[in-house]
């Protein structure tokens, strides 16, 4: 018996669920995660069936118009997840649907790519074969091409191939001999590339241990506890996860795979493609960088049951794939991993609760764990698993840590001191590889006026405008915002501009002068803005024809060249000192995982560290490889402070294009929250953000912490439900922030 209503979600932000009647011609076709086409207010909305109903208590009920695609799009536990979701970061359910299933997929618009495929009609006999050759020779070719494929075949490709035109095809279809048909052809955005089958390595004993924790959890995966791979850099976490997922695999179970940057997807693609090179179809890549129909069609051949092993960043994690039996979470501690905007979930605690929803199991990989994962593990939530030793004997790189303050040079900010000029110039002359890294872009990071002081800021934002010489241009970083760069200073009319600061673009172009004979290529989102620039730059790295690369965050992490001996990190400062409670942390991962990038081949690597601050703590451990140091000291400052992970943060940010009406909403908000909420959650004061204004909003913050998060998240919920905002004000909650700006 067919269920009379569908409970559905509509793809608009109206927080709440409408019912609808099948009609009785789609009640095979309407199941639950299956997408409709309904009628909505006047006009037609496309929804996801969330429940099936024998009876409903909705007034004026209309029908479903449509069904979809064929079968449900969403499983019931990809459904459960959106809930879990929506509940735990407070969000519409609808902002979570968005995010379950890609555009393309969501609004259907687009289909298979289709072509032309031709193959023989009919059994061609020698004697007829022979007389084609004197009356028609390019027919025969053309006859003899496909005879000896036995196969269908794209008709274009062999027209090309064999120099012809269609008539020649067209005639020998209308006699019959061949036939032509239209398929659907896959767009796969790794075509053309060819992967080479590559072993399993053997595994170390510490590799070995780590391993065998792993398969006793795909075992008893339904009691499995999240496990946590702290292994130091270059120690063969990538071998780990291949092997894993072989025995995943080998159970008739699937697998996903995240990276936080979409630009490791390429390098982390060829690895499994080439280590399950048997089926091609087994791994399918799901990142933003596709083209529409490349993600149609990956999504597909997931959905569908022909890929069993997903890779890509954050939102992979939501990839329809059935009887999943690992996640594993790459590089764990990244803060990319955390959307942005709504909704503001984290890819790896997503992770862990789908894992538990399909009883499968997740593990989670860092040399640089985050503290709320390796606090997990001292509680017993998570599992440890440790490789302290690189693979094949390499040593952990030497790190010289080189105090700014003593470099007595003319220029206002040296971009090289004496010793690492000297070390990448010895580098040069052995024919090894240099990896610079500074994290900001541009050529020059603010335009100011000697005579007066005024800086050229975003007129939008509250902070400088970065100029960038390959554009002449000066651009905000926030918003996008450019401008063209004034002949004089438009404050007080003096022609006295400067330039101060530096960037990535400046790195390579002084190195560039420095080093003549050397090859510099630049690595950042400027220059990599076309979809292969990439992959091709890592490949002429690898290649050996770049001597010395220059880039930010892109270059820190996850790439493997053995013969990188030198790693310049050009100022250590950039994230320390920012208002945020995570500052110290991000930069001791961001120095530990930069210079794991060095020696990684046979020479050992060597690293400097050039800082204004050469004796903060997250430097010092960094520098002695002190992880469990590190953590020792951070965790009690943050227990002192009851900050993550000892207790869990809410930020409230309320925004508004009128200042004072965006800081009487906020207080008014803080007020209402302390009413509502009991005396065990802590309430901050509203205040101006760090940054306060961005985009042409000013913005104001509410920080709140507590150990009930569920239950904060609620009250949070219903306050602001009851509290109503004037029309140009916003709120944004974000549940486990990980930017305080």
């Amino acid at each position: 018996m067919h269920s009379k209503f569908a409970r559905v979600i509509i793809d608009r932000a109206i927080r709440r669920e409408l019912d609808y009647a099948i009609p009785e011609s789609l009640s095979a076709r309407v199941g639950i995660g299956a997408r409709v086409r309904v009628p909505f207010r006047d006009r037609r909305a496309l929804a996801t069936v969330v429940a099936l109903l024998e009876e409903t208590n909705a007034k004026g009920i209309r029908e479903i118009e449509a069904v979809i695609g064929e079968g449900p799009t969403l499983s019931e536990p990809l459904l459960q997840l959106a809930r879990w979701i929506a509940s735990y970061y407070c969000c519409p359910i609808e902002a979570v649907m968005r995010s379950l299933l890609p555009q393309v997929i969501r609004r259907a618009e687009v289909g298979w790519k289709k072509q032309q495929f031709v193959e023989i009609g009919s059994i061609v006999t020698s004697e007829r074969m022979e007389a084609l050759r004197r009356r028609a020779p390019r027919q025969a070719e053309l006859l003899e091409e496909l005879t000896k494929a036995n196969a269908a075949l794209p008709a274009a490709e062999i027209l090309r191939r064999l120099s012809l035109n269609v008539s020649t095809l067209q005639a020998l279809v209308k006699r019959g001999l061949l036939k032509i048909s239209e398929r659907a052809v896959a767009r796969d955005p790794h075509a053309g590339e060819q992967f080479i089958p590559g072993p399993e390595l053997l595994l170390n004993e510490e590799q070995t241990a780590a391993f065998a924790t792993i398969v006793r959890a795909i075992s008893s995966a339904e009691k499995a506890k999240p496990i946590l791979l702290h292994g130091v850099t270059g120690s063969g976490k990538t071998e780990i996860y291949l092997q894993a997922i072989r025995e995943t695999l080998t159970r008739n179970r699937t697998a996903i795979v995240l990276v936080p940057e979409i630009s490791l997807t390429p390098q982390t693609v060829e690895r499994f493609k080439s280590r399950f090179a048997e089926s091609q179809d087994d791994v399918a890549v799901l990142h933003s960088h596709l083209s529409e129909g490349e993600r149609h069609d990956e999504w597909h051949k997931v959905h569908s049951g022909r890929a069993r092993i997903v890779i890509g960043a954050r939102s992979a994690v939501f990839a329809p794939l059935k009887n999943l039996g690992l996640i594993v979470v790459d590089e764990e501690h990244e803060t990319s991993y955390k959307q942005e905007e709504a909704p503001r979930y984290h890819a790896r605690d997503v992770a862990v609760v789908r894992a538990k929803i399909e009883k499968a199991v997740v593990l989670l990989g860092s040399a640089t764990p985050s503290l709320e994962s390796y606090h997990n593990t001292l509680t017993k939530k998570y599992e440890l698993a440790t490789l302290t030793q690189r693979v094949d004997n390499c040593q952990m790189p030497l790190i010289r840590v080189i105090d700014l303050r003593q470099e007595q040079r003319s220029e206002r900010a040296p971009i090289l001191s004496e010793r690492l000029r000297t070390a990448i110039s010895a580098r040069v002359a052995k024919r090894e590889q240099t990896i610079l890294f500074l994290n900001r872009r541009g050529f020059s990071t603010s335009l100011l006026c000697s005579k007066c002081g005024k800086a050229r800021d975003c007129p939008n934002c509250s902070v400088a405008l970065t100029f960038h010489r390959s554009m002449s241009r000066l651009n905000c970083h926030l918003c996008g915002h450019t401008a063209a760069v004034p002949k004089k200073c438009p404050e007080c009319g003096q022609d006295a501009l400067i330039y101060v600061g530096f960037g990535t673009e400046k790195v390579e172009s002084t190195v560039a002068q420095i080093f003549p004979n050397a090859v510099v290529k630049r690595m950042d989102a400027d220059s990599m803005s076309r979809k292969e620039a990439y992959r091709e730059t890592l490949r002429a790295f690898r290649a050996g024809k770049i001597d010395i690369l220059v880039g930010t965050q892109m270059i820190a992490k996850g790439l493997h060249f053995p013969n990188v001996t030198l790693v310049g990190i050009i100022n250590a400062d950039l994230a320390l000192h920012l208002p945020d409670f995570r500052a110290g942390e991000r930069t001791f991962q961001l120095l530990t995982q930069v210079a794991g990038r060095a020696g990684r081949g046979e020479t050992p690597g060597e690293v400097f560290v050039q800082s204004y601050t050469p004796f903060s703590p997250s430097i010092q451990f960094a520098r002695h490889h002190d992880f469990a140091g590190y953590v020792e000291q951070e965790l009690e400052f943050r227990e002192r402070c009851d900050f993550p992970p000892f207790k869990h943060a809410v930020l409230i940010t309320v925004h508004s294009a009128h200042q004072e009406r965006g800081k009487f909403s906020a207080e008014t908000l803080r007020r209402k929250l302390r009413e509502a909420l009991p005396e065990e959650f802590m309430v901050a004061e509203a205040a101006p953000a760090p940054l306060e204004k961005l985009s042409g909003q000013y913005r104001f913050h509410i920080l709140l912490r507590g150990s009930a998060i569920t239950r904060l998240s609620r009250l949070i919920r219903e306050t602001l439900d009851k509290l109503p905002m004037p029309e140009d004000v916003a709120v944004a909650v974000d549940v486990d922030p990980y930017q305080l700006l």
